[in-house]
């Protein structure tokens, strides 16, 4: 078991340690969260920013071929759940989960989850959730569409971000708050939808509490094969706001592999709370371009 003492100015604690060495957090009210960097680091874990989880230790495969997955539910024939896949619900065939995936749905078929990812949620034919949290509609199968050697993967998908700003700086919004940003793939179309709140909590000397701003951004991006973006931006509307207009924009994070999140700035003095939902339409081929 975890430790049970909140740090002095954390909301959250660790409340268990998964059988992978994954640590999950509480508020008090609800168990099994996710911390982000700070918060995992303060209580003395390893951050793993690859998969985005508060770890206690790295667990070794080629020492634990034999650990047996727990809590899974599998409704359907050809489903397979690789190793450390925990408190996972499969209804359909030839679904998978590639391991150390907690807390994940899928339903209907050739579906698929990555290595690493958490609290996702799959439906439809096809599709593959590659960030945690996220929500992934399958657009069908690959299939050859202009000769025999030619394929594409197509899903619709929906993703929060969330984070906290106190003063000016740039700052970059991650998946439900605990560090990780949006995976993205090579050789691949996103289209893009934002609809993202800016709220004042009253602190800081600039700052009015309950003051806010909310805005919808949609445009596009390619993702060339070397992991280049070219940013579009079709349309943003100001929707309506108290107080000021703050700064949005989607971008790429410049990870070591293809990932994107929105950037958002305000003034100095002033604490701003910000959600966001992205939807996101992907087409991704293997072209390479």
């Amino acid at each position: 078991m975890a430790r049970t003492n909140f740090l002095t100015g954390f909301t959250l604690k660790p409340y268990e340690v998964s059988t992978t060495g994954q640590v999950l957090f509480t508020d008090g009210r609800t168990n099994s969260l996710m911390a982000n960097q700070v918060t995992c680091e303060a209580y003395g874990y390893t951050y793993d920013k690859t998969t985005g989880t508060c770890r206690s230790f790295r667990f070794n495969t080629n020492l634990n071929r034999n650990i047996n997955n727990i809590n899974n539910k599998n409704n359907g024939a050809g489903n397979t759940t690789e190793t450390g896949s925990n408190t996972i619900q499969i209804n359909g065939a030839n679904n998978t989960t590639r391991g150390f995936n907690n807390n994940c749905f899928i339903n209907g078929s050739n579906n698929e989850i990555a290595n690493g990812v958490n609290n996702a949620t799959v439906l439809g034919v096809g599709g593959k959730a590659s960030s945690n949290g996220e929500i992934a509609i399958g657009g069908g199968l690959k299939e050859s569409e202009l000769s025999s050697t030619t394929w594409s993967d197509r899903k619709v998908s929906v993703v929060n971000l969330s984070g906290l700003t106190e003063d000016n700086s740039a700052t970059k919004l991650t998946v439900n708050g605990d560090g990780s940003y949006i995976n993205v793939n090579l050789n691949s179309i996103v289209g893009f939808e934002i609809y993202i709140t800016r709220f004042e909590n009253g602190e800081g000397s600039s700052g009015v509490a309950g003051n806010y701003s909310y805005k919808n951004i949609k445009g596009v991006v390619q993702i060339d094969n070397a992991g280049a973006m070219a940013f579009v931006v079709g349309y943003t509307r100001n929707i309506g706001k108290i107080g000021v207009w703050a700064t949005a924009a989607m971008i790429d994070t410049a990870s070591s592999t293809p990932k994107i999140t929105i950037q958002v700035s305000d003034r100095n003095n002033v604490t701003n709370i910000w959600s966001a939902t992205v939807t996101l339409h992907e087409l991704t081929s293997n072209i390479t371009f």
